[in-house]
């Protein structure tokens, strides 16, 4: 365990302490720029066993570590012995400054990312607002046992940010708060300190069914249920294959993730423009950048300008993927057909494929004058 206690490092307070450590901890997490943090202990409840019947059901894709891991996930102190207490935290992310997301869908030209990708990456972020916490843990009760995750590592951390109090599982299956809605990232830390425990939330979705019905592709398939292979977030960021031809138009313009469950839940009006200027600026003009414009970055730009960014990991070649579909399903025009014509030849099959796809739609829609180049057009 990280940070696991030394012969000589100083006494964990007495119990009687411990609810006063737990608020001197709240208090720096705010310090921090984190939006609220809780205490759980270790129970899942039924969590591990609906995470065993979404497996076996398929509804994981082609994420195999979901498997692999999945034992790791139910039990949190076999991921990190001695742990007895998670503090879960979370983090605003909505870009106040960007485009407005239901302005950007609309316009079928655009391409749309989602808002926790317009930052830098909420790894790096995050993880590192963690660590800072767990050093003034330590700076105040000595060496103790800890390790921090931000999605790195095989933790159920909606389960746990739930039992925390940070929310409640909503419909869509992300955290929900009813003072925050649910653009906000979450992170943990596994430690050894028996902290206080804090009161779970209740839930507050009711009958409300809107981010069911808001989903693009139907991947939520029931209320609390949701088939990673039909959901765009995974088949353009998780999936290394080909989409399937029946969910490209449903794409859209939506080129990396999808937040339409979040933007139709009512919740979300309480959301939080993000405090922490990582998150608050926009890089590259990715909330409003046109897809032709985005399909010409070669391997280089893409990497360099999605350098710091949680893009950057889904690589150049799934970038022209998800892109191709999108100028598919945008308006045709020349000037999106010769874009299309110009990676018609790329070295990549996946791209080629789907290129192939896209030039396909627009041919199909019968623009002479739009699908010929120049040089083709009748005189």
């Amino acid at each position: 365990m990280a940070g696991s206690p030394t012969a000589d490092a100083a006494p964990i307070p007495r119990e009687t302490d411990l609810a006063a450590l737990a608020t001197r901890i709240e208090g720096w997490a705010r310090e921090l720029g984190l939006g609220a943090i809780g205490v759980s202990d270790l129970d899942l409840g039924d969590a591990p066993a609906r995470l065993a019947d979404w497996i076996a059901a398929g509804r994981h894709g082609t994420m195999d570590y979901m498997v692999r891991h999945a034992g790791l996930r139910a039990a949190p102190a076999d991921l990190v012995p001695g742990t007895i207490r998670v503090i879960s935290a979370r983090l605003d992310y909505w870009p106040g400054e960007a485009r407005d997301a239901s302005a950007v869908l609309a316009d079928a030209g655009r391409a749309y990312v989602s808002r926790y990708a317009l930052g830098r990456d909420y790894h790096k972020v995050l993880r590192g607002k963690l660590q800072s916490l767990a050093d003034r843990i330590a700076a105040e009760v000595g060496a103790f046992g800890y390790r921090v995750f931000c999605d790195s590592a095989p933790v159920m951390e909606v389960a746990f940010a739930s039992k925390a109090g940070l929310g409640w599982r909503g419909k869509h299956t992300l955290l929900l708060s009813r003072d925050a809605g649910s653009q906000f990232f979450l992170g943990e830390i596994y430690t050894d300190l028996p902290l206080p425990l804090t009161r779970p939330a209740s839930a507050h979705c009711g009958s409300c069914r809107a981010c069911l019905d808001a989903c693009p592709t139907g991947a939520i398939v029931a209320p609390y249920e949701v088939d990673a292979r039909r959901c765009i977030s995974y088949l353009t960021i998780e999936s290394h294959d080909a989409i399937p031809e029946d969910l490209r138009p449903l794409l859209g313009n939506r080129i990396y993730g999808c937040d339409d469950c979040q933007l139709a839940c009512p919740w979300n009006k309480y959301a939080h423009a993000a405090a922490d200027p990582d998150f608050a600026t926009v890089r590259h003009g990715l909330d409003d950048a046109a897809l032709v414009d985005l399909f010409a970055w070669t391997r280089g730009e893409f990497d360099s300008r999605m350098a710091g960014s949680a893009i950057r990991r889904i690589g150049h070649e799934r970038w022209l993927r998800n892109l191709a579909v999108a100028l598919g399903n945008a308006p045709t025009s020349p000037a999106v057909v010769a874009a299309l014509r110009a990676r018609a030849d790329d070295p990549s099959a996946l791209v080629r494929e789907h290129v192939a796809w896209a030039l396909a739609r627009h041919a199909g829609r019968g623009d002479v004058n739009a699908t010929q180049s120049s040089g083709e057009r009748r005189t």
